[in-house]
């Protein structure tokens, strides 16, 4: 098979790393890719991964590149080119694709219906409001003592949520989200969640409109800084499993969820082909849902990945074929964990342009793969282009071993003003 991938970062780093080792595929491209992408190669043939120069968010012109390579499936990474209708495009033009289109991307690319589509089918969540005039907005966040998640409704490259504690501090989020437009387009409209507490875990579930496979748990590290402090990110690491949840457990958690979820999609008419990530809170009450994603979560894809023993071009042709019911998904006993290594600034603005050092030594080391996310090639040299730069992975019998190993391997790296968080994983392993 001839495969197409979108996207530019670890994510899509980790689907081509997996798809290259397929014995189903024969050639594979990346649009745009990353200086990560481009030096992989296939297990069928030996022949290397491809980088296209077009923008995942380039419609037309990755529809011209699929009428010039004829790819037999295209594999969506992020979420933008989803909320585009980029799956809606290319199954027009008669050309397979992985991925939920325009109206099931709708779970990632507003939070507004999530939400209203979480009250409609019962599935467990926060109590909440949806609001575009600031006054209505600061009135619903006093009557819930100013300990609010208040989210833009839109895409905002993971950062689109604040948390606050106080009054005070919920007047200033809405203001920066709705006044200030800190967001764009994507704050025209907030959701205002209460503050739950609890354990926070990431869920994903591969889907075919009617059957949902659900994934092992994650613990995704959002905020910038050690501790859980600073300013929300993309995600600054990761690790799987994560202890909090038994089998039994999380089977319960994903039919509380999953089981509504599906009815709704079928109430509804939405056909949901792709990957389904709930970020759920776990709570006294029971699991609650605070958001849904349309795609991979990143950096979870890198360690769920580095620990599936499937064959994913089986799996991904199962979720476009609507076949999934005949497939069982397969996991590593091993641990796996990712640590972000980020530009300086990050989440905030940053130099790109950073030559990096010590690539070849980290991955030399046993059990590590660096993804990249933020890289490119100038003069023939990795240097940095993006907030977050590199995913360093790695995996072991035990959580400790993963940990030591993925460490070991970051502090092989440098580049200048390089940060990442050190107490990845420190939660599982009773440290945070």
């Amino acid at each position: 098979m001839k495969v197409l991938v979108l996207g530019s970062g670890g994510r899509e780093h980790a689907l081509v790393w997996k798809l290259a080792q397929s014995p189903h595929t024969t050639a594979l491209w990346v649009a745009p890719g990353n200086a990560g992408t481009c030096g992989e190669t296939l297990a069928a043939n030996g022949t290397p991964v491809v980088n296209v120069p077009i923008g995942a968010e380039d419609l037309p012109a990755l529809l011209a590149c699929a009428r010039d390579h004829r790819p037999d499936l295209t594999v969506v990474g992020p979420d933008n080119p989803l909320a585009l209708g980029v799956v809606d495009l290319f199954q027009e033009h008669g050309f397979r694709i992985w991925g939920p289109n325009r109206k099931a991307s709708q779970f990632e690319s507003s939070k507004v219906f999530s939400q209203d589509f979480m009250a409609r089918h019962g599935i467990p969540t926060a109590r909440a409001g949806t609001f575009s005039d600031v006054q209505e907005a600061r009135r619903f966040c006093e009557s819930l003592g100013g300990r609010c998640a208040v989210k833009a409704d839109g895409l905002a490259l993971g950062k689109g949520v604040l948390l606050t504690h106080s009054v005070d501090e919920a007047h200033r989020a809405l203001d920066e989200i709705l006044v200030d437009r800190t967001f764009g387009a994507a704050g025209s409209r907030v959701v205002i969640q209460e503050l739950l507490e609890g354990m926070e875990v990431s869920l994903h579930a591969l889907c075919d409109g009617k059957t949902a496979l659900l994934f092992p748990t994650a613990q995704d590290h959002k905020r910038a800084l050690d501790g859980d402090q600073g300013l929300n990110t993309g995600g600054m690491g990761t690790y799987s499993p994560a202890p909090f949840l038994s089998d039994t457990e999380l089977a319960s958690v994903g039919r509380q969820i999953l089981e509504p979820w599906l009815a709704g999609c079928r109430a509804e008419g939405i056909d949901f082909r792709g990957l389904l990530y709930p970020g759920v809170m776990l709570t006294r009450k029971g699991p609650r849902v605070l958001e849904f994603n349309a795609r991979f979560g990143d950096p979870e894809t890198q360690v769920y990945l580095t620990r599936l023993e499937n064959d994913l071009v089986e799996l991904l042709n199962a979720s476009v074929e609507g076949t999934l019911d005949r497939m069982t998904l397969k996991w590593s006993s091993n641990a796996s964990v990712c640590v972000v290594a980020a530009s300086p600034g990050y989440p905030g603005s940053y130099p790109k342009g950073l030559p990096i050092e010590g690539l070849d030594r980290a991955a030399a080391l046993p059990g590590v793969k660096v993804f990249h996310a933020g890289t490119a090639l100038k003069n023939g040299r990795v240097v940095t282009s993006s907030g977050r730069v590199l995913g360093v992975t790695a995996w072991a019998s035990t959580l400790q071993g993963a940990r030591d190993a993925a460490y070991a391997a970051v502090d092989e790296i440098r580049f200048e003003g390089m940060q990442c968080r050190r107490d990845i994983a420190a939660k599982a392993l009773g440290r945070g």
